[in-house]
């Protein structure tokens, strides 16, 4: 019994991680202006997991489930009304905003009762979005599997804000800051999600991932099989990271990252050849940022970026 309460634990704690990046970020998203039989302006949006989602005025108030939406939409100048739990250090005017639960636990009543004009989700909301629009709020799935992603994102979000301007000019400082990095894949590297007793390979079709790819690092587990449930990541293959000797190692989690860097090394521990990694020995196993790396950063992806640089720029002295 304690070893299954143990399991759940576990996938809840990946869940908390995935459920803000899994929506489909390969959909295209678009906008597009259109007049009504009144002659007004209607904005149409397909937001990341290809719905469209159709505004008769420009929204006003907005609620957020994910912490990297709720960047964007502040950045951006937007009223919040409604966000998600939050572990981090806020903005004084959004500390105040109140909270409406998270991505897996979402308080209905809370919603309802803001009745924001905007509520952004994440995929695995959709089967809420009959309820929620029957309230008048009209609901948006976001992704963030990739930087490109964010900035699909940060482009709706200006478009139906009419910030169309300053959406470029964040999305310009994204695009700038990755032509400075150098591209030189020479650094191996290994990205773990940990959990209490699961880990797993962030593959490059993750964020983590395709940011380390984006600043010249190189992911050894590029060719794992992904899973089935989130094909962003894949199991651990103690043997196969072993064979690549990885340079550098980098932890991902939602818990206590000292813990969880702790009872990973514990574990990894138990084959003697993981001890002969250049990673372990060169003392190279990096606690990642929970805020920049635990979930969607929204417009701080620049600053994961940056940490992740200059790591690797570390490993290359």
């Amino acid at each position: 019994m304690k070893k299954s309460i143990t399991l759940f634990t576990a996938i809840l704690s990946i869940f908390f991680l995935l459920i803000g990046c899994s929506a489909k970020g390969d959909e295209k998203a678009s906008a597009t202006k259109t007049k009504t039989e009144k002659g007004k302006e209607k904005i149409e949006v397909t937001d990341l997991s290809g719905r469209k989602v159709t505004f008769d005025k420009v929204p006003e108030t907005f609620a957020t489930l994910s912490m990297g939406d709720m960047n964007i939409i502040h950045a951006l100048g937007g009223k919040i009304v409604g966000r998600p739990d939050a572990k981090i250090t806020l903005p004084e005017d959004v500390k105040k905003v109140q909270v409406i639960g998270n991505a897996h636990q979402p308080n209905f009543e809370q919603i309802a009762s803001l009745n924001p004009d905007v509520l952004i989700a994440n995929n695995g909301f959709q089967k809420n979005i009959p309820t929620v629009e029957g309230q008048g709020t009209k609901v948006m799935i976001s992704s963030a599997n990739s930087v490109q992603d964010i900035q699909k994102n940060i482009e709706l979000y200006g478009t139906i804000m009419k910030k169309e301007d300053k959406a470029k000019e964040l999305n310009q400082k994204i695009t700038e800051q990755m032509k400075t990095y150098e591209k030189k894949s020479d650094v191996k590297a290994l990205l773990v999600y940990g959990a209490p007793g699961t880990y797993l390979a962030a593959l490059p079709t993750s964020l983590s991932g395709d940011i380390l790819e984006k600043i010249g690092g190189k992911n050894i587990a590029a060719d794992f099989p992904e899973m089935k449930e989130y094909p962003q990541y894949a199991q651990l293959s103690v043997e196969r990271i072993i064979e690549a000797n990885p340079d550098v190692i980098y932890l991902i989690t939602h818990g206590d990252p000292n813990s969880v860097k702790k009872a990973f090394e514990g574990e990894m521990m138990k084959n003697e050849a993981w001890k002969n990694l250049d990673a372990v020995k060169q003392n190279r196993v990096v606690i990642l940022p929970p805020d920049l790396f635990g979930s969607n950063p929204g417009t701080k992806v620049t600053e994961a970026m940056d940490f992740m640089y200059k790591s690797i720029q570390d490993v290359r002295k």
